[in-house]
C-alpha cells in the first residue's frame, strides 16, 4: 500500500472523529440528563483528541489533512435531531442513534486495519482509537439497555 492510500484511509477516519465529535456535543445538547451529558462530553473531547493524533500522523507522513465532517455524518446528525424530535422516548431513541454511529465508527476503523502493510506505528496508534471506540459502543449499549 502507498503512502497516499495510507493518508486517505487516515483522513476518512479524521472525518469520522469530526462527525463523532459532533454527534456526541449534540447529544450532550439534547439531554436532560446530566450524567450522559457530561458523559457525552467527555466522549467528544476524546474524539476531538483522537482527531489531533490523526493530524499528526498525517502531516508526519507529508499528506493533507482534509477538514470538515462527512456527508454521511452530517446526514446522520440530521436523523439523529429529527428522531429525537419526534420521539416517545427521547432519551432511548438518543441512546440508540448514538450506539449506531459508534457502530458505524468501530467498523471504519477496522476497515483501515486490515491493510497488512500498515506500519506498526500507525497500527499501534489506530489500534488504541478502535478499542477507545469500542468502549464508548459498550457503555452506550449498557446506557440503552438500562433504560429498557
Amino acid at each position: 500500500m502507498n503512502e497516499s492510500k495510507i493518508v486517505e484511509g487516515l483522513n476518512d477516519l479524521l472525518a469520522k472523529n469530526y462527525d463523532s465529535e459532533k454527534g456526541f456535543l449534540s447529544a450532550a445538547d439534547s439531554t436532560d440528563n446530566p450524567v450522559h451529558a457530561a458523559l457525552f462530553r467527555g466522549k467528544a473531547a476524546q474524539r476531538y483528541d483522537y482527531g489531533h493524533q490523526i493530524k499528526d500522523v498525517i502531516k508526519e507522513m507529508g499528506g493533507d489533512v482534509d477538514k470538515g465532517t462527512s456527508l454521511a455524518g452530517d446526514l446522520h446528525r440530521a436523523w439523529f435531531n429529527f428522531k429525537h424530535f419526534v420521539s416517545f422516548d427521547k432519551e432511548e431513541a438518543l441512546l440508540e442513534e448514538i450506539e449506531r454511529g459508534e457502530e458505524a465508527c468501530v467498523d471504519e476503523y477496522k476497515d483501515f486495519l486490515k491493510n497488512p502493510e500498515l506500519p506498526h506505528s500507525i497500527r499501534r496508534i489506530v489500534t488504541a482509537q478502535k478499542n477507545g471506540v469500542c468502549r464508548s459502543l459498550n457503555k452506550m449499549s449498557e446506557l440503552e439497555d438500562a433504560i429498557d
